[in-house]
């Protein structure tokens, strides 16, 4: 097995809003990633799974719990070692369109972390040349400037630009939902190869589990902070434990249009975020619940081997 690389306990952030209100954006997350896999955070809009990925950067700081980068607890260390270990970690942005400065350069954009660094000039020069080539843009297009790009090629440049300071983990913010259907694939493409070629560790995060299923090695799925249901690709998507995970899937189109899949329409309203139930935070929604839902928080446990879910429903097996 290879390597944790990051590891979250009982990570929570919470949100102090008006009148004393708390919004609980991650609550009690603990995960796994090993070095050179791709873990995908799937969810609804609205569900932390942004606010989780930022927390593990430690752009956002954490309210309670701890993130481990190589057994190294990053939520406790000093401003200055932090900064050490920013090189490390590299965030890709969703949007390529609002993530690049429309007045600078792709030269500027791509070089500037090396500058923040303070790498020489020489260095910067060949850095940035090759980071374009391994993205597949040539040196030709340096002296350009966004608006003279199309979606693809400005998502290349935003993942160039994440990775010239060679980091080994990288969240992935949906990078590829701003992008035509078409593109999508090979910009997926390249991430696998660059992932290959670089030994790099993802946190894949996007609502479109066809994308998931791509490019992801193991799923985690999201709701209202919480992590309900952990699996590898495979398991996750033929036996989905979580009711939730049931009905996410049964969302995704058929290629073939021979073939159906019985839609979960899910009944019932999303919990407010500003006073969480008691209970199963889904069981508003879930067509199984009952008192106990409505009453004690399942505990995230281990089902079969290697796939944890968080189901009163599941605990029985």
């Amino acid at each position: 097995m290879s390597e944790v690389i990051i590891e979250t306990e009982g990570l929570k952030t919470y949100f102090k809003q008006k009148r004393r209100a708390v919004v609980k954006a991650v609550d009690d997350v603990s995960l796994k990633i090993c070095e050179g896999e791709t873990l995908g955070l799937v969810g609804e809009s609205g569900c932390g799974k942004s606010t989780l990925g930022r927390t593990i950067l430690n752009l956002v700081p954490a309210t309670e719990g701890s993130v481990y980068l190589r057994g190294e607890d990053i939520c406790r260390i000093s401003a200055k070692k932090m900064w050490g270990y920013r090189k490390k970690m590299q965030l890709i942005f969703q949007n390529p369109y609002s993530s690049l400065n429309p007045r600078m350069t792709i030269r500027e954009s791509v070089e500037a972390p090396l500058k923040v660094y303070k790498e020489d000039k020489k260095t910067r020069k060949e850095r940035v040349q090759k980071i374009l080539e391994d993205v597949g843009l040539g040196a030709r297009y340096l002296d350009r400037f966004p608006h003279e790009f199309s979606g693809g090629q400005r998502q290349r440049i935003v993942i160039a630009r994440a990775l010239v300071l060679d980091p080994e983990f990288v969240v992935c913010d949906e990078p590829v939902s701003a992008l035509d259907v078409s593109v999508r694939a090979q910009v997926l493409n390249l991430m696998q190869e660059l992932q290959q070629k670089k030994n790099l560790t993802y946190l894949f995060i996007s609502h479109d589990l066809s994308v998931v299923k791509h490019i992801s090695d193991r799923v985690a799925v999201m709701y209202l902070g919480e992590i309900l249901e952990s699996a590898d690709k495979e398991e996750i998507f033929r036996h989905p434990a979580h009711p939730y995970t049931q009905a996410l899937l049964s969302a995704i189109p058929l290629p073939n249009v021979d073939r159906k899949r019985e839609r979960i329409h899910l009944q019932g309203d999303v919990a407010n975020v500003y006073d969480m139930p008691k209970g199963c935070r889904f069981h508003t929604r879930c067509p199984y619940a009952d008192d106990r839902c409505r009453e004690q928080r399942p505990t995230f446990k281990e089902i079969s081997a290697g796939h944890f879910c968080a189901c009163h429903k599941n605990m029985e097996r």
